[in-house]
C-alpha cells in the first residue's frame, strides 16, 4: 500500500488533495495505518463528523488528539483543495479543526 502512495505522488500533476482523499478513504476501509501530514490516517475517521455535511459536530477529543500530532503547514496545503467537497468534506471546515482543538494554525492557514 506504502507504494501505491508513492506512486501516485509521482505521476505528473497530481493534485496533493487527491493523495489525502486517497488515504482518507483506505483508512475508512480499514486499509492499515498510514502517515499523512504526521497524522495517523486510521485516526482521521475521528474527524469526518466535523468536517462533513450543513450540521457538523465539533471535534472529538480523539480528533484533536490526532490534530495536535499534525504537522499544521503541511495540513494548510490542503485548504483550496477542489477534490475533498466531492468526498462530502468541507475543506472550510476542516482548516477549523486546530482552532476548534486550542490549536494556533500557521498565519498561511488561517482563513479571511
Amino acid at each position: 500500500m506504502h507504494c501505491m502512495v508513492e506512486n501516485l505522488m509521482q505521476m505528473a500533476n497530481v493534485n496533493v488533495g487527491l493523495v489525502l482523499v486517497v488515504l482518507l478513504a483506505i483508512a475508512m476501509e480499514g486499509g492499515g495505518a498510514m502517515k499523512i501530514c504526521d497524522m495517523d490516517t486510521t485516526q482521521l475517521a475521528d474527524c469526518l463528523p466535523s468536517i462533513r455535511g450543513p450540521s457538523p459536530s465539533p471535534p472529538s477529543n480523539g480528533c484533536c488528539d490526532t490534530i495536535r500530532t499534525a504537522d499544521l503547514y503541511c495540513l494548510c496545503g490542503y485548504k483550496n483543495s477542489y477534490l475533498l467537497p466531492s468526498f462530502g468534506v468541507d475543506p472550510k471546515l476542516a482548516i477549523q479543526l486546530p482552532v476548534k482543538c486550542g490549536l494556533t494554525p500557521p498565519p498561511e492557514c488561517q482563513q479571511p
